[in-house]
């Protein structure tokens, strides 16, 4: 059947820009000094990694360790500098909230958009439209131009669209963070849902007793490495023990 997820010696950089007055930059810039103006900082160097169909995983780490880099790597939203990542199937998630929503759009006009980003066909959304809709329990306002939208409204429509694709692979990055506990619980639920499906998970959370609960495998990750592979339960048992 083949890993629904391969990750292949990933390198990623990025320059950190530092703010610096005007006089600063000319000076440096006439001194021939422009790289001094940038510092490259390596999120994630040489990671590789294998996720099955059907598995559950959750990427953990302390702030600035790389898991939401890898994150958005797996997804496509940013490339590597070095290494490979395949997926099988269609992938869907919430990597940053609203992402492929316009803010000039209504719910519904942004439902279709977004839908059709994440691979569904328009008799896919016609078929799902009602049901995304009831799931995001903001009916009275889907006509509503989204840049009116509270957080949470913005946050439940996004969700609901993203699970609703049916996707063979589905990332969630801090999404549950935001929103009343009530829908954080829905929210837990579909995920649970989507994991009994067969589908393939990977989540990145702050939060080490769902990630126990809902994970079979945790990775954890320091300064853009792997630091340890294992059962969910035992990964956040390193995690906890190496703060």
């Amino acid at each position: 059947m083949g890993a629904a997820i391969i990750v292949k010696d990933l390198k990623k950089t990025f320059n950190l820009r530092h703010s610096h007055s005007l006089k600063e930059t000319l000076v440096w810039l006439v001194k021939g000094r422009k790289s001094d103006l940038s510092k490259k900082f390596d999120a994630l160097h040489d990671v590789s990694l294998e996720i099955q169909p059907g598995e559950t995983v959750a990427l953990l780490g302390f702030n600035g360790s790389g898991k939401s880099t890898l994150l958005k790597l797996i997804s496509g939203v940013i490339l590597p500098d070095k290494g490979t990542v395949r997926t099988k199937g269609r992938v869907a998630g919430l990597i940053e909230v609203g992402a492929g929503f316009h803010p000039d759009l209504s719910g519904r006009e942004n439902v279709f958009l977004n839908a059709a980003i994440l691979g569904m066909t328009e008799q896919e959304i016609n078929e799902k439209f009602d049901e995304i809709v009831a799931f995001s329990e903001i009916e009275q306002f889907i006509d509503t131009e989204v840049k009116f939208y509270s957080s949470g409204m913005f946050l439940r429509l996004a969700f609901a669209v993203a699970v609703h694709t049916q996707p063979d692979i589905f990332l969630v990055d801090e999404i549950l963070a935001v929103g009343d506990e009530p829908f954080q619980k829905k929210c837990l639920a579909k995920i649970k849902q989507l994991s009994d499906e067969g589908r393939t998970l990977v989540v990145v959370s702050h939060d080490l007793d769902m990630i126990s609960r809902i994970c079979d495998r945790g990775v954890v990750l320091a300064s853009g490495t792997v630091q340890f592979e294992g059962p969910a339960d035992q990964a956040v048992a390193w995690l906890r023990d190496s703060n």
